[in-house]
């Protein structure tokens, strides 16, 4: 499974495939787990898959980052709920239609860190497979569109540059990343035994913020290892696909792509106004709203001319806004749905 999973992850790369090496691990577990494969990574990996993720998301976090959403925090918290209300009026709306079971609809309309929402979703009793199926579609259709969108705004020379500097194995700072390392450790111990829903991702991100921002730690995760974490994750997702999850997947395609899309144009109507309202460029108004990752989105950012700082604080913004609010807001549908998507949705 790992050498399969390898070449295709390559290939899907080489193609330009947006987190091609998490999407292509969970194919190769969607096609094992469809054909009978009873392999389970073992539950610490995981775990340890989780914590790293999370140890990634808050070294993102820096003063510049904190320093613009002070002065704009009124504008940046008015754009997230709305969109957070958008994306949750579309999950409503997949649930009431029972295009996915329970809760699920919600939280794969949750326009946060795909990995997240997933990890999230199981943990408060949701379909976590077929939320990684609507997620990923998102995610794929998204970072595809706003990758298109910057193209118009990308300077040739300066891709160009970007792509050669890329590395997938630079010198490795050894000690930063044995401290790296050790901080995931102790985060993913604490967070497990501290109880709370996805204590095993929260954690790291709390505590790395902290630590990274006030200047006592950077965190050193280079390419490769990035990469076996996240085949980790989609291993996991992916061998959990029975035959049955997957033909109602395909089955709820077709709505789950019209929903996409309906958020990706809202997402751009609001990037429309603060172009127009606020004198914000197109391209950096754009990306700051795209329903995208943060990791994704930066990615694209970085390789053009625009404001990184305030698209990193909306798209974080946001990320912290659905796990604070993504709970309650599942439970609200799963009561106002109940009679429809039946007992599923009375325990979530």
């Amino acid at each position: 499974m790992v050498s399969v999973s390898l070449v295709f992850s390559v290939l899907l790369h080489r193609w330009h495939v947006p987190a091609a090496l998490l999407v292509g691990p969970m194919i190769i577990g969607i096609v094992m787990g469809t054909n009978g494969a009873t392999i389970t990574p073992p539950k610490s990996l995981y775990l340890g898959a989780q914590s790293v993720l999370g140890v990634m998301i808050g070294g993102s976090m820096t003063i510049g980052i904190l320093t613009s959403f002070v002065q704009d925090w009124p504008l940046i918290i008015g754009v997230t709920t709305i969109t957070l209300l958008a994306s949750s009026f579309l999950g409503w709306i997949l649930c009431v239609k029972q295009v996915l079971p329970g809760t699920a609809g919600i939280w794969g309309s949750s326009p946060g860190a795909a990995s997240a929402m997933v990890i999230m979703a199981e943990a408060f009793g949701a379909d976590a497979r077929l939320v990684a199926f609507m997620q990923y579609v998102r995610v794929v259709i998204v970072v595809a569109v706003a990758s298109s969108v910057a193209n118009f705004w990308v300077d040739p020379e300066v891709a160009a540059a970007a792509a050669l500097a890329h590395q997938w194995f630079p010198p490795l700072d050894v000690p930063g990343f044995a401290i790296t390392l050790g901080l995931a450790a102790i985060c993913c111990l604490v967070g497990e035994k501290s109880r709370l829903p996805s204590g095993t991702l929260l954690i790291p991100i709390i505590v790395t913020m902290i630590l990274h921002v006030s200047g006592y730690i950077d965190v050193v995760l280079p390419e490769w290892f990035l990469g076996l974490t996240y085949a980790m994750i989609g291993w996991v997702i992916g061998l959990k696909f029975p035959p049955p999850v997957l033909r109602h997947a395909a089955h709820a395609f077709p709505k789950v792509l019209l929903s996409i899309i309906m958020l990706i144009g809202f997402c751009a109507g609001i990037s429309g106004l603060l172009v127009i309202f606020m004198d914000v460029d197109p391209l950096t108004a754009y990306l700051a709203t795209s329903p995208g990752g943060l990791d994704s989105v930066a990615i694209i950012a970085a390789s053009t001319n625009v404001d990184l700082s305030f698209i990193l604080v909306l798209q974080a913004t946001r990320f912290f806004m659905v796990l604070a609010f993504g709970a309650p807001l599942a439970r609200l549908v799963a009561r106002r749905t109940a009679h429809l998507t039946g007992p599923e949705n009375e325990k979530a």
